[in-house]
């Protein structure tokens, strides 16, 4: 009996040295992804680390290593009135791209589910706006919000007997102007994750609430949020982290001004650095950004859905 279980037995562990033989190892494939992330990202990433602790500038002065650069740049005083600005402008952008990109998605999904003409036309006419370079986007704009009477917004409100707006020049008024620019842009990415989450809903679940007579606006309390909740979060995270390093749609669009009421912390570091030539400020100020990034990011990913135990 044995001997026979042995004998029973030997053919198995055979095989398993073999698959262990054949099977390959990961290793070789991770590696160049591996030397790719260490030399583009975590390397410039240390660097900067180390030029938050100097005095290192574009200007080629000696670099010396010192805590006066983190003090002097961190104690600026316009630097709260920047973050307010920041602040106001990433959490209306997340809000109304979240909320216009659901509406969208929701739109597009009914009509297609009627077979209604132009479904096609309005999913592609919001792609437009999110292949459209963030310069490009905010010369566009630039040129729409041009407060001459030949202005494109002020031309349309003119015909329609409203005064001209101030739509760059006005401290108050500007900073909707850049709003404007940037939900006009973000808004497809949050239409194409919300119409994607939104196709992968299971259909029954409507059929039941439709047998059980609820109305649409319940339909999208109860079902459709609900299932949205994870992919409302991860978009979240993304247009949050993008909004937070959008400064190219600015400085093309107003330049930060007037004054500094639409300079963010994104183009506050471009100036610092490439104008002011203060490349370890710079670097302190892009720690700032990364921090609050992940900070926001931990945020968020603490209401994602947890995994259900084994």
């Amino acid at each position: 009996m044995m001997d026979a279980s042995i004998a029973a037995r030997g053919p198995q562990r055979i095989g398993r040295r073999a698959a262990g033989r054949h099977s390959p190892s990961p290793l070789p494939w991770l590696i160049p992804l591996i030397l790719v992330l260490g030399v583009f990202y975590l390397y410039p990433l240390l660097d900067v680390f180390r030029f938050a602790f100097t005095n290192v500038s574009l200007l080629g002065t000696d670099e010396e290593y010192t805590l006066q650069t983190i003090v002097t740049t961190l104690s600026k005083p316009e630097l709260l009135q920047i973050l307010w600005v920041t602040f106001v402008f990433t959490a209306s952008s997340v809000v109304v791209q979240q909320f216009f990109g659901l509406f969208i998605a929701l739109l597009v999904l009914h009509s297609e589910k009627r077979r209604l003409f132009g479904s096609t036309i309005v999913r592609t006419t919001a792609l437009v706006a999110w292949v459209v370079p963030g310069i490009a986007g905010g010369i566009i704009w630039k040129m729409l919000f041009n407060e001459a009477p030949f202005g494109g917004l002020n031309s349309l409100l003119r015909l329609i007997g409203v005064p001209a707006v101030q739509w760059l020049s006005d401290p108050h008024m500007v900073m909707w102007s850049v709003l404007i620019s940037n939900v006009w842009r973000g808004t497809a990415f949050s239409m194409v994750v919300m119409y994607a989450a939104s196709k992968a809903i299971d259909p029954v679940l409507y059929e039941a609430a439709e047998v059980d007579g609820a109305n649409p606006w319940q339909r999208l309390i109860y079902i459709t949020l609900p299932q949205l909740r994870t992919a409302i979060l991860v978009n979240m995270i993304l247009i949050t982290i993008q909004t937070l390093n959008t400064f190219d749609a600015i400085i093309s669009l107003t330049g930060g001004g007037p004054g500094r009421a639409t300079e963010v912390l994104s183009l506050y570091t471009f100036n610092v650095v490439f104008r002011n030539y203060d490349l370890a400020a710079g670097a302190v100020l892009s720690i700032l950004m990364l921090t609050i990034s992940l900070g926001l990011a931990l945020v968020y990913a603490r209401f994602l859905p947890r995994g259900e135990p084994n």
